[in-house]
């Protein structure tokens, strides 16, 4: 499957109109997580039963295509799907009880509710909002792929406009010549990684470079907030997009940063290992957090493991117990802080720490066969219809 992403051009009132639809959507999506709640037992099938009721008894909900209805439905059934889950595997601290949505950014057409122009340049949706028809710009070309290959189609709001997502079933996976070499990875925030040979790339820190302007974009915005029942002025809306937009930028620059860099360890290597990190458990400490969140190694992670499907080679996700503790020479435990960055062992191998725990990740890797541990977007989702994977 591939997504493919073209930035949308229309008129004020077609962007009303997707803003109204996406509305819509996310109110079906939590009427649906309110049924399942009142409801012991409701399943998958009953909940896209339930979207016939809504368009029924709403007639908002009736203007949105029924297959949309469908979508925002599967997406309350994955969030309490996920939730079963890591109850069924006794997943560690809180299980992920389903929320209600608040501010949602897109809605999801399956096979209905739209159509493309021959030249692939316009698309129109048929439904009863009215959005009509609008343009597609961008640099791909949708008249590679047969109109049946079109499984779905996304709108999705951000900061900077509203982009149209199609999902293709395709298979992009590339025949490369093979490199023999192999590379273990080891994250840290000192360097974004070190790898097996004592290679360090630097971290880039783009939140950390761009902080100071965002939070004088913060303060500007906060100066023009309204704190009456008055709608909020022009100028504070103008203030906040342009806060959003500073953090749309500091985003995509850490994504080209990742995707970059993902693809050059790739096709350097035909088996990269590196460590199974619960981001979400080490961001509890607040010192690291924000350097953590900044460092982007899930989304790098995301990537090698797209990368790697892509191009045929091995991505090994090891345990990260021990791997700067043990001795990359002889195996012996040498205990140290976290402000100790030189491994020092009474057999005598000296490394820098990170270069000795890449050096553990790699023997590790090369010990399993084939892909170990849980893939960082879930062992059940697929790979891109939950991230925007536009390679």
């Amino acid at each position: 499957m591939l997504v493919l992403e073209m930035k949308i051009q229309a008129k004020p009132t077609q962007y009303d109109a997707m803003d109204e639809a996406i509305r819509t959507a996310q109110f079906i999506r939590n009427k649906a997580l309110r049924y399942w709640m009142d409801n012991k037992g409701v399943g998958k099938y009953q909940l896209s039963a339930y979207c016939k009721v809504l368009a029924a008894e709403f007639p908002f909900a009736h203007k949105l295509n029924s297959m949309a209805r469908q979508s925002s439905a599967d997406r309350a059934w994955a969030a309490i799907s996920r939730f079963y889950q890591n109850c069924k595997h006794k997943t560690p601290g809180k299980k992920g009880f389903p929320k209600f949505q608040k501010h949602s950014r897109s809605v999801e057409y399956k096979t209905t509710g739209w159509k493309l122009s021959e030249n692939r340049k316009q698309i129109t949706f048929t439904d009863q909002n009215n959005i009509g028809r609008v343009k597609l710009k961008g640099t791909r070309d949708l008249n590679w792929y047969d109109i049946k290959q079109f499984k779905r189609v996304r709108i999705v709001r951000r900061a900077d406009g509203y982009y149209g997502q199609f999902l293709v079933d395709a298979d992009n996976r590339e025949r490369v010549e093979p490199s023999y070499s192999e590379i273990g990875l080891d994250v840290g925030l000192n360097y974004f990684y070190t790898d097996d040979k004592g290679n360090q790339i630097e971290n880039p820190r783009f939140y950390r470079r761009g902080e100071k302007a965002l939070n004088r974009l913060n303060r500007s915005k906060s100066k023009k907030y309204v704190k009456s029942k008055k709608p909020q002025s022009k100028n504070y809306h103008q203030a906040r997009k342009r806060y959003a937009l500073k953090h749309l930028k500091i985003s995509r620059q850490r994504k080209d940063h990742a995707v970059k860099l993902a693809r050059c360890v790739i096709t350097s290597n035909d088996v990269v290992a590196y460590e199974d990190l619960r981001i979400g458990k080490m961001v509890k400490n607040h010192n690291l957090a924000k350097s953590i969140t900044d460092a982007g190694w899930y989304q790098f992670r995301v990537w090698l493991e797209y990368f790697g499907y892509k191009f045929g080679k091995v991505t090994v996700a090891v345990p990260p117990q021990y791997t700067s503790v043990n001795c990359s020479g002889c195996g012996a435990k040498v205990t140290k802080t976290l402000s100790t960055r030189t491994h020092k062992c009474k057999c005598g191998c000296v490394l820098d720490r990170d270069e000795n725990a890449a050096r553990n990740i790699l023997s590790l890797g090369l010990s399993t066969v084939g892909h170990t541990g849980s893939k960082a977007w879930g062992d059940e989702t697929s790979i891109l219809a939950d991230e925007n994977l536009s390679g």
